[in-house]
């Protein structure tokens, strides 16, 4: 197994060496009852937390960023703050992006397992040699008082057959990952009351499947989780577990529950200057170097950005001189008529086929879904047509326009919660 540089698998250079996640993955397929991914405090330090969420360009403008401004990040990792495999483009376009422009940097996941298993052998041949996977119970009667549902598919399943599900992922998923010599590292969560007695079971199992690394993570409760109320496992708990535990498979004792956006060296927090670059690069026009020449805009005088796209019969098509870099109006289009479901935003969708992003006041999840597949960068905005039209095409940050409440602890936000890191 690899642990030379990597500062989670490796106590001896966890203050040598740092690592940066990058927070593209936002949906989770697995509802953990210790675990709510409404709040976000840029003061907690904890799994699935993140001040942004990010697209993979986004990611790289991002990326570059920190490796200037914090030395020896040998890392890059996808930890949420949902899962990896519940965002499966996202995180591969990521990763292939990383790969590509930093060959010699250390690839790492960490998820659940419920989704990695049809991406192990990609994830192999791309160079990603380290995976964390959390696994917290191999009883069904104990891992089924830990998860409320388990989405596989188009499936939405119980606690009692969710578990059933995840777990012979998990285990099929770690078998594969041993097989294609990547180095692993299991989370086991300790949660007082349920499996805090099983852990020594889960270390003996996961010993026998040639795990490298055990990390016993003690439960943080916070608000909104279904376990809120239980208190967290006191030092001498966490202890006396690892101990036991360490009978059967080395343990990862320097573990700092790692923000879903955490950058530099274990235990360090994010800067206000990291932060701040972090919201502005979530704010920046996903597609900016792209050759479709035009930009479609909802507005209902002409001027502003002002209209959601379900209200909207034309939109306003815009273009920029490549001279003089003005934005100039194009012409108007007729959206589609109402009534026609899916298709409509089909229809939409090629009627814009040349437009490399749209920017509306609001849209609904369908018309989001389709337009993102046919690559149109999709901006939800409260500004003047001309900002939002010349920052689309000079890739400039619209963090001043954007419709956003992420400065405030404690607000619902579903870019945060604790996630499987």
């Amino acid at each position: 197994m690899d642990l030379s540089n990597h500062p989670c698998f490796n106590a001896k250079i966890k203050g040598i060496y740092g690592r940066v996640h990058l927070p593209v993955a936002p949906r989770c397929n697995v509802q953990c009852n210790y675990c709510d991914r409404k709040y976000d405090c840029v003061n907690e330090s904890r799994p699935g937390v993140t001040s942004a969420v990010l697209k993979p360009s986004q990611a790289m403008i991002y990326l570059n960023y920190v490796l200037e401004k914090v030395k020896n990040i040998s890392v890059v990792g996808i930890t949420g703050p949902g899962d990896p495999f519940a965002n499966p483009d996202e995180t591969m376009e990521t990763l292939r992006l990383v790969q590509k422009q930093y060959p010699g940097m250390i690839l790492c996941v960490a998820t659940n397992g419920l989704g990695i298993g049809p991406y192990i052998d990609e994830l192999a041949e791309m160079g990603v040699n380290h995976v964390t996977v959390t696994l917290n119970a191999i009883d069904p009667e104990i891992g089924s008082q830990l998860y409320s549902f388990v989405r596989h598919g188009k499936r939405t399943l119980g606690p009692k057959p969710g578990f059933g599900v995840l777990l012979e992922k998990q285990l099929e998923a770690i078998t594969r990952l041993k097989e294609r010599n990547i180095t692993t590292k299991v989370n086991t969560v300790i949660i007082p009351g349920i499996n805090d007695g099983h852990i020594e079971t889960v270390a003996e199992k996961m010993a026998g499947l040639k795990v490298d690394i055990l990390n016993c993570i003690p439960f943080y409760p916070h608000k909104g989780a279904n376990f809120a109320h239980l208190e967290e496992p006191s030092k001498s708990v966490v202890e006396n577990i690892q101990k036991k535990a360490a009978k059967h498979i080395p343990q990862m004792y320097h573990c700092k529950r790692c923000r879903a956006d955490a950058a530099g060296i274990l235990g360090e927090r994010n800067g206000r200057e990291l932060t701040e670059k972090l919201q502005e690069c979530a704010q920046m026009p996903e597609i900016y170097d792209d050759e479709r020449p035009y930009v479609a805009v909802a507005s209902l005088d002409g001027r502003l950005v002002n209209q959601k796209l379900g209200k909207a019969e034309e939109l306003l098509i815009y273009g920029q001189d490549k001279d003089n870099g003005e934005i100039y109006f194009v012409q108007t289009r007729k959206t589609p008529n109402p009534g026609g479901g899916m298709r409509r935003w089909e229809e939409l969708s090629d009627m814009l086929s040349d437009c490399r992003a749209l920017i509306v006041a609001g849209l609904g999840d369908n018309p989001r879904r389709v337009l993102s597949q046919k690559k149109i960068d999709i901006l939800e905005l409260d500004g003047t047509i001309l900002e939002a039209a010349e920052a689309v095409f000079e890739g400039h940050s619209m963090d001043f326009m954007v419709q956003r409440d992420i400065q405030a602890c404690n607000k619902k936000n579903p870019m945060a919660g604790m996630g499987c890191g």
